[in-house]
């Protein structure tokens, strides 16, 4: 089982314990996902008993009312973050090309761009959730592009069900996902010329955008990964972004490769910050999911824009 696989796998079993998925439906997509009936099983039931086991630890909220705390290489000073409040930029699907054919993907373009944002999906692909966050940020002034990064099976939509999305994505080399994020990153620079370009994802697409840094991409200025985990040897030496990493306090699977992640942003001298909402817990970002936080969710959002406009931001345009 791949590093990729193995996460995905993991969101299966944690989903199950949280009472998101019933038993059944747990072992279906596992089966899916390739588990046999006694491995998935046996995943299950050492979830269950993790989670049994942490109840009595679980972390408590800390640092005002979202339960945020920082650590990292901050030193920056920010301007203050367009925070807007009015609807979202409309979208719009879009193709553009890439290493081996054509890609999809969902664009909305800022009135006035500050910058242009490459915007990654969670295991359930391409969705509305993820539209709604690119029309949200091209309100804010960053021209917005979300992969598909099942484009080269004809897009999230030629799928049937989360878990198919899931259980495909599981099974593509993670070096197309590179390739393929390169390539939007190509499409952003075509469509905004002479504006910096920052990153985002969330759960799968928070490991996505670490493993774009980790291949090298040099194009980006800033990136923020959401509770994505950091691959194993993970090297961040050839990137140059400012990166604002962003975990749930109580997300202790992810959390257990913040280390790692830490240790690489230090090792590649790139400016860093790393945000942890205490009593927040893996997709709390999410608004159409289980794990949604309010609090956390508005002062990530918040904090996100912070970073972007230290990093991001066309300071021209901010004269006109």
């Amino acid at each position: 089982m791949t590093e990729l696989q193995r996460y995905l796998a993991e969101e299966v079993a944690e989903d199950h314990v949280d009472g998101i998925l019933t038993r059944r439906e747990a072992m279906r997509r596992l089966g899916m996902l390739g588990l046999t009936v006694p491995a998935a099983a046996a995943l299950l039931a050492g979830f269950a008993d993790t989670a049994t086991a942490g109840t009595a630890t679980a972390p408590t909220a800390g640092g005002g009312a979202a339960g945020a705390e920082t650590a990292g290489r901050d030193g920056h000073r920010s301007r203050g973050p367009h925070v807007v409040d009015w609807a979202p930029v409309a979208t719009e699907e879009v193709t553009f090309a890439g290493p081996a054919g054509t890609l999809m993907g969902t664009w909305a373009p800022a009135a006035q761009p500050r910058g242009g944002l490459l915007v990654i999906h969670e295991n359930r692909g391409l969705n509305d959730h993820i539209r709604s966050v690119v029309g949200r940020f091209a309100a804010t002034g960053y021209s917005s592009l979300a992969l598909d990064l099942l484009s080269r099976d004809g897009g999230t939509g030629a799928f049937p069900d989360e878990a198919a999305v899931s259980a495909r994505l599981a099974q593509i080399p993670p070096e197309q996902f590179d390739a393929d994020m390169s390539a939007a990153v190509t499409e952003i620079q075509r469509r905004l010329r002479h504006k910096r370009i920052a990153a985002i994802g969330f759960c799968f697409g928070g490991a996505m955008v670490w493993r774009l840094l980790a291949a090298g991409e040099r194009r980006l200025a800033a990136a923020a990964p959401f509770y994505g985990p950091f691959p194993t040897d993970g090297d961040l030496r050839g990137a140059r972004a400012a990166v604002l990493g962003v975990y749930g306090g109580l997300d202790t699977r992810v959390n257990a490769t913040r280390p790692a992640a830490e240790a690489a942003l230090h090792a590649a001298r790139l400016e860093h910050q790393i945000l942890t909402f205490t009593a927040a817990d893996h997709a709390f970002f999410n608004d159409t999911g289980t794990r949604y936080n309010p609090a956390a969710a508005a002062e990530a959002y918040r904090r996100v824009l912070s970073w972007f406009e230290e990093h991001v931001a066309d300071r021209d345009h901010d004269r006109d």
